[in-house]
């Protein structure tokens, strides 16, 4: 098998390779590396995982060991999609180059201009920048591009789901014809390859393995689970998340779990911290010295669980993950490959478990046309079975685990005095007794003057010798508007009742009526 020795690299990267600890290329590094040296533009397409960082590092650092750089103009630019690989790709560029005197800055968002400014004044070899950060500083004037001698673009794939590829057009553009170009990635769609046949020239094409395969050493897993209710999706689902951490128990020492929306990943982080697990979330709407923060508690091994968004899902080297869990299938099936890669890097051992919803079968069926094999299914594990109620007889009917407290809710209720309960008209009513309603006479259409006032003095002295009693009784019943009135809102109400119409005849009653008449 072939080592870096014979690549042909410079006796000082061949020295820091070496105290890296690395002796044998991979096999992406093996068929990338020499046509680079050569000065001839490559097209890499392999896996995540395989060591395409070290692909493209490797021959930049030798063929910039001649030379100087110049104020704002860089030697070579690399462009990565996401901050965390553009750091990663700075890391992984001070390990090659410590044997030499290279210079390299990064340019990523959430950092502030003035500190990336100094560098690119003094003069880099190496520019690192994310597409959007690196027209920023261009389109004011402090960065010149026509000095660029190599162009690396990394997970060029992921550049065209972030919608980067007018992006990247424009930057092929602003930088010299003569260039070399190293363009990596893990699949090739029409739009990829559209551009590499536009900026590329005869590209040497290495691909080590089938375009979005996912590696050998990696045990998948699909655990597919129907939902009591449609709105209970998601805690439901949070809940079988818990359970499966809980079910593999120690060899679960680390994993990142992937959601596809941004609140989920913090919805996720949350319901795990309140489970007294030891999560954090990282998206792109943190600040970047949070993500920071949050990538190295996790590589360090103080934070277990890293809930992501796929801005984590390509190039984030962390060589020790043991799991991948998928709380939601990707919509795309080659983001599937390039998160499950997290795990099972460099010929270890690693699972990856996907969460799945009646919903996400086609998800599921792209995603296995494209492995060209299908995910191995396993039920949903067990939930803790319920506990009785504290006082619960034997042989009593199950109670659910909200059970005390709605229970001691209802006592809480109970024990309230009525004064707290008396401002709902309702309960007012059901205090009181019922009453029968007032019984409503007939209007009877006066024939003449003399019989009206009669019936109004009838009705007059029928009202005075009514007892007092029976006209309460046939008083109407109160309305909510009037119990208000005699809870202290409104005009207070008199104590004696009105009997009848009182003593009082109104006059249009005394009026003489003559009734008209037709021929």
């Amino acid at each position: 098998m072939t080592r870096f020795s014979e690549l042909n690299l410079d006796p000082k990267v061949l020295e820091a390779v070496s105290e890296a600890g690395y002796d044998r290329p991979t096999p992406i590094q093996e068929q990338a590396i020499p046509p680079a040296l050569e000065g001839r533009d490559v097209l890499g397409i392999a896996q995540t995982g395989t060591g395409k960082t070290a692909a493209f590092v490797l021959p930049l650092v030798n063929k910039l060991g001649r030379g100087r750089a110049r104020a704002r103009m860089p030697r070579s630019l690399v462009l990565c999609p996401t901050r965390e690989l553009a750091a990663q790709v700075a890391e992984a560029f001070d390990t090659y180059a410590v044997k030499t005197k290279l210079t390299r800055a990064l340019l990523i968002g959430g950092v502030a201009f003035g500190e990336q400014d100094k560098l690119i004044d003094r003069g880099v070899d190496v520019l690192i920048a994310t597409p959007g950060r690196l027209l920023d500083h261009f389109e004011r004037g402090k960065l010149l591009l026509q000095g660029v001698q190599v162009m690396v673009v990394d997970e060029a794939d992921r550049m065209l789901d972030m919608g980067f590829i007018p992006d990247i057009e424009r930057i092929f553009q602003l930088t010299p014809f003569t260039r070399q170009t190293l363009f990596f990635s893990a699949t090739m769609a029409p739009e990829i390859e559209r551009i590499t046949n536009t900026f590329l020239q005869a590209p040497v094409r290495v691909e080590v393995a089938r375009q979005a395969t996912a590696s050998e050493t990696i045990a998948q897993e699909l655990i597919t689970f129907k939902p009591s209710r449609k709105d209970r999706a998601a805690s439901e689902k949070r809940s079988n998340l818990r359970r499966v951490i809980a079910q593999e128990g120690d060899a679960l020492r680390n994993a990142i779990i992937f959601c596809n929306r941004k609140i989920d990943v913090d919805a996720v982080a949350k319901s795990l911290k309140q489970a007294g697990l030891d999560a954090a979330p990282i998206h792109g709407d943190l600040d970047q010295g949070v993500r920071t923060r949050t990538l190295d508690g996790f590589r360090d091994g103080t934070l277990k669980l890293l809930v992501a968004s796929d801005v984590a899902a390509r190039g984030l080297d962390i060589p020790d993950v043991s799991h991948v869990i998928n709380f939601d299938v990707p919509t795309h099936p080659e983001d599937y490959v390039h998160r499950i890669g997290r795990t099972g890097r460099a010929g270890r051992e690693g699972k990856a478990i996907t969460l799945a919803l009646p919903a996400d079968d086609k998800h599921v069926d792209a995603i296995e046309k494209l492995l060209q094999a299908e995910l191995p299914r396993k039920d949903p594990p067990e939930a803790e079975p319920r506990r009785p109620a504290p006082g619960a007889r034997d042989g009593s009917a199950p109670v659910a685990a909200d059970a005390p407290a709605a229970g001691k809710a209802a006592a809480e209720t109970a024990d309230k005095p009525a004064a707290e309960t008396a401002d709902k008209p309702a309960a007012e009513k059901a205090d009181k007794p019922a009453r029968k309603p007032a019984a409503k006479r007939p209007r009877k259409q006066p024939e003449t003057t003399a019989a009206a006032a009669d019936a109004s003095g009838a009705m007059a002295a029928e009202a005075t010798d009514a007892p007092a009693e029976s006209a309460a009784q046939e008083r109407p019943a109160a309305t909510p508007a009037r119990s208000r009135r005699a809870q202290g809102g409104g005009k207070p109400r008199r104590d004696e009742p009105v009997v009848g119409m009182g003593d009082h005849v109104p006059e249009f009653l005394t009026r003489s009526f003559q009734p008209q008449t037709t021929d």
